[in-house]
């Protein structure tokens, strides 16, 4: 039995894609090319599934540093992660300075799912040892929840007065 950061009772309603969106927002502010490139290696540490694409092109993973020196009308790399078979993280090189990814809310649906997810944030939140938060689809506004660095899991951040 591995740890269980959140309940689903308690928050299964913010993975509902009504509420959130199909695909949330997950962000790790304050980023660097560094956090890309620890991001990359964990993928390849894990062992996790891990296809690279730069639009319809499946390729081999380059370094961080190669993907985000690409001329700005070039194709958005995708790389697609699966913690577990049934749950993939897609992973946007928008920006250096933002780790940024989807998920589909629709495959983290009861606790087992909900597990797989925190383990797949606090493995990143552990190895950057930087918050990584999840909000709305689009919204770029307040997470809802997140892996909290001191705590060491994740947790809920629903509060909107609360502030990053």
């Amino acid at each position: 039995m591995g740890v269980t950061d959140l309940l689903w009772d308690a928050v299964g309603s913010y993975f509902d894609p009504d509420v959130m969106g199909t695909l949330p927002d997950v962000r790790v502010p304050n980023a660097s090319m560094n956090d890309w490139q620890a991001v990359l290696d964990l993928v390849a540490e894990k062992g996790w599934k891990c296809q690279y694409t730069e639009g319809e092109s499946v390729l081999p993973v380059p370094g961080a540093d190669a993907v985000l020196s690409r001329p700005s009308d070039a194709e958005c790399p995708s790389p697609r992660v699966w913690p577990a078979d049934d749950v993939v993280a897609i992973f946007r090189f928008r920006a250096a300075d933002e780790v940024d990814f989807d998920v589909d809310v629709r495959e983290l649906q009861g606790q087992e799912r909900l597990d797989v997810f925190c383990g797949f944030l606090r493995e990143i939140g552990r190895r950057l040892g930087k918050p990584v938060l999840m909000g709305p689809e689009g919204d770029g506004g307040h997470p809802i929840l997140g892996f909290d660095v001191e705590a060491d899991r994740v947790v809920l951040l629903a509060d909107p007065q609360v502030s990053d």
